[in-house]
C-alpha cells in the first residue's frame, strides 16, 4: 500500500464510522421491532405448530403470549409493571392450562425479567422479586401446576436476576466513579491553570507598577521646577507603592509554597525563537513563520500567546510521536492569530482535545475574549488555532 493510499484510508474509515453512528437505531425502536417479530412468531407457534392443544388452551396460550411479546416494546418505560405482570400471567397459565412451551413467549418473558432486574430502583426491584415469589404458589399448586420443578426454576431465575443486578450495579458504580474522577480532574486542572494565569498576571502587573514607581521617583529630579510638580510625582510614587504592596499581598498567596522572588517580566512572542530552540533540542523539528507586521501587544496578551504556543508544542512532544511541527504567528489589524500544526499521530487525549493542556489554553483564550480550535487534521496530525483580539487587550 502506498503512502498516499494509507493517508486516504484513515479519513475514509473514520467517515464510515461516523456514518454508522448516525445510522444507529434508538433502543425503543429496536424493542418495537423485536416485539413485532416475537408476537408473530408466538402466534404462529400457538395456532400452527402446536396442533395437539385443545382450543381453550390455544386461546389462553395466544393471550398470554400476546401479553408477553407485546410488552417488549414498552419494557423500558414500565419495567416494574411489565416484569410483574408477565411473570404472573405465565404463572397463572401454567397453573390452569399447563405450560404450552411457546419459545417466542419464553424469550419475551426473559426480556420482561431483564427489564425488572436492570431498570428498576432498589425498592421496586425488591417488591417485584417478592411478587414473583408469590406467583410460584399458583404455578406449583394449581390443577395443572408443575410442583417442585416450577419452584426450582423460579428460584434459579431469581438467583440469576440477583447476580445480574449485582454485576451491572457494580459496573454502573465503577462508571459513575470514573466519571466523577474525570470531572474532578478537569475541575482541578481548571483551578490550577487559573492559579497559574493569576500568578503570571500578578508578575506582569507588579513589574509594570514597579516600573511606574521607579519612573515617578525619577520625575522630581528631572523636573525641579515647582513644588506642585514635585507633589504630583510624590503622589504618583506613593499611590504606586501602595498599589504594589496591595497587589503582592492579595495575589501573592497564589504562589503557595513558591519562593517570593523579585517580580520580573514574563515571556512573550518575542521569546519564541528561544522556546523553539528548546523544543528542537528535545527532538521535535519545528519551523516558525510570521505573517503580517508585528504590533506591540499588551503584556497579558503577549504572555498568553506565548503560553499557548508553549503548551501546544509540549502536547506535540508528548503525544505526536515522531513528527514535525510548524508555528504560524499572524498579525492583522484586529487580532493576533496562532497556528500550531503537527503531522504526528497521538493518543485519544491528543486527538479529541480532552487533554488538560487544552484546558489551560481555553482559560487563557476566554480571559481575552478570543477563539480556540483544536482537533485532528483529517486523521493525520493535530492542529491548534487561536485568535486573540487586540481590541480586548488587558494591561
Amino acid at each position: 500500500m502506498t503512502a498516499a493510499a494509507d493517508r486516504t484510508s484513515v479519513p475514509g474509515v473514520r467517515t464510515l464510522t461516523l456514518r454508522l453512528r448516525r445510522l444507529r437505531i434508538e433502543p425503543e425502536r429496536v424493542d418495537l421491532v423485536v416485539a413485532v417479530v416475537l408476537t408473530v412468531a408466538a402466534q404462529v407457534e400457538v395456532w400452527v405448530a402446536n396442533e395437539n392443544h385443545a382450543d381453550h388452551n390455544r386461546i389462553a396460550a395466544a393471550a398470554v403470549s400476546l401479553l408477553a411479546t407485546s410488552s417488549v416494546a414498552a419494557r423500558r418505560r414500565w419495567p416494574f409493571a411489565i416484569g410483574v405482570a408477565v411473570g404472573w400471567a405465565v404463572s397463572l397459565q401454567i397453573a390452569f392450562w399447563g405450560d404450552p412451551q411457546i419459545v417466542a413467549a419464553s424469550i419475551a418473558n426473559l426480556f420482561a425479567l431483564y427489564a425488572l432486574t436492570v431498570w428498576t430502583p432498589p425498592r421496586r426491584f425488591g417488591l417485584g422479586v417478592g411478587l414473583l415469589l408469590l406467583s410460584v404458589l399458583p404455578a406449583a399448586l394449581g390443577p395443572h401446576g408443575a410442583g417442585s420443578s416450577t419452584v426450582f426454576f423460579t428460584v434459579v431465575t431469581l438467583v440469576v436476576m440477583l447476580v445480574v443486578r449485582r454485576v451491572l450495579g457494580d459496573r454502573e458504580r465503577r462508571i459513575e466513579l470514573a466519571e466523577r474522577e474525570r470531572d474532578l480532574a478537569a475541575r482541578e486542572a481548571v483551578v490550577a491553570e487559573r492559579a497559574r494565569i493569576a500568578r503570571e498576571l500578578h508578575d506582569v502587573v507588579a513589574h509594570s507598577v514597579s516600573v511606574m514607581v521607579v519612573q515617578a521617583q525619577a520625575g522630581p529630579r528631572l523636573l525641579a521646577e515647582s513644588e506642585r510638580v514635585r507633589e504630583t510625582f510624590h503622589s504618583i510614587e506613593s499611590t504606586g507603592k501602595e498599589a504594589l504592596v496591595e497587589l503582592r499581598r492579595l495575589l501573592g498567596v497564589l504562589r503557595g509554597g513558591e519562593e517570593q522572588a523579585a517580580t520580573a517580566p514574563q515571556p512573550g512572542l518575542g521569546a519564541l525563537e528561544a522556546l523553539l530552540g528548546q523544543v528542537r533540542e528535545a527532538g521535535l523539528r519545528v519551523d516558525l513563520r510570521v505573517e503580517g507586521e508585528p504590533v506591540p501587544l499588551a503584556a497579558g496578551v503577549d504572555l498568553s500567546a506565548y503560553r499557548i504556543v508553549q503548551e501546544a508544542l509540549t502536547n506535540t512532544l508528548k503525544h505526536a510521536g515522531h513528527a514535525e511541527a510548524e508555528v504560524i504567528v499572524r498579525y492583522d489589524a484586529a487580532a493576533v492569530e496562532l497556528e500550531i500544526l503537527d503531522n504526528g499521530v497521538g493518543p485519544d487525549t491528543h486527538v479529541n482535545g480532552a487533554g488538560h493542556g487544552l484546558v489551560g489554553m481555553r482559560e487563557r483564550i476566554a480571559l481575552y475574549g478570543g477563539v480556540l480550535e483544536a482537533g485532528s487534521r483529517n486523521g493525520h496530525g493535530f492542529a491548534v488555532r487561536a485568535r486573540l483580539p487586540l481590541s480586548s487587550q488587558l494591561a
